[in-house]
């Protein structure tokens, strides 16, 4: 596989850990963002040590400035973003009726509007290179809904949207653009919830277990070679057979 540079937004967490991980082992220049210095700072030496050098570039995805001066920093460390992966996401929960104005924004600015804000700094050169991989880390949530996150289920399946519509627009320039939709995933978030609802949460699900990090990485590494050159506008559900759609 050709060497390319890729981008991950939300990177420090646990799926975008898994993602820089793969990618960085496929050989591939990565880099990623962030806003807390001292706590990147330190995954970073922890990535190193594991034989993974991660670039580090400051940014807000939720600001059109910040995220355009991200992909600069970014492309100045490493050179022009071959790979972008929309993985940086946030949750605040409640019902709807509930719900108040900064909940639903701070979601959907996070979530949403971030893929247009780091996707447009990256994709005339793509355009111009004639060749790009874009994928969005949406969610099994945005397929199916979930009680308590109409904002986050909104967020998460207008990222679909974006996917098929921007695949159209570029098909023809050798970019593709696809989204993964994870299920519930062993990260230390999910491992927090209280071991009684994670054991609801893990019976309704016909595999019978939490998903790995490292899996959702797999599914995001099948859409950059060369080889899935004719796959896109995809939706991947991985998600252990809770939610199977067409």
């Amino acid at each position: 596989m050709t060497a390319r540079v890729a981008l991950v937004t939300g990177g420090t967490g646990g799926i975008g850990t898994a993602i820089c991980r793969r990618l960085a082992e496929g050989g591939h220049r990565v880099a990623t963002n962030f806003r807390n210095e001292d706590k990147a700072r330190a995954w970073q030496a922890q990535m190193q040590a594991a034989g993974h050098d991660i670039a580090l570039a400051a940014g807000d995805v939720g600001s059109p400035e910040e995220a355009e001066r991200m992909v600069r920093e970014a492309e100045r460390q490493l050179g022009p973003v071959d790979i972008l992966v929309n993985n940086a996401g946030i949750t605040r929960d409640g019902t709807f009726h509930k719900m108040t104005a900064p909940q639903w924004q701070e979601v959907i600015n996070t979530n949403l509007n971030s893929v247009f804000n780091v996707t447009r700094p990256v994709i005339e050169g793509m355009r111009d290179r004639k060749w790009g991989r874009i994928i969005q880390i949406s969610s099994i949530n945005g397929q199916k809904g979930q009680y308590g996150q109409a904002n986050y289920a909104a967020a998460k399946a207008g990222m679909h949207g974006f996917t098929i519509s921007l695949a159209q627009e570029n098909a023809r320039f050798g970019i593709t653009v696809n989204t993964v939709s994870p299920g519930y995933i062993g990260t230390d978030m999910v491992m927090a919830v209280p071991e009684d609802v994670r054991a609801k949460i893990v019976a309704q699900i016909p595999t019978g277990r939490l998903g790995n990090p490292d899996e959702i990485a797999y599914a995001v590494g099948f859409f950059i070679p060369d080889e899935a050159s004719w796959i896109t506008g995809a939706n991947l559900s991985a998600n252990g057979g809770q939610y199977m759609g067409w």
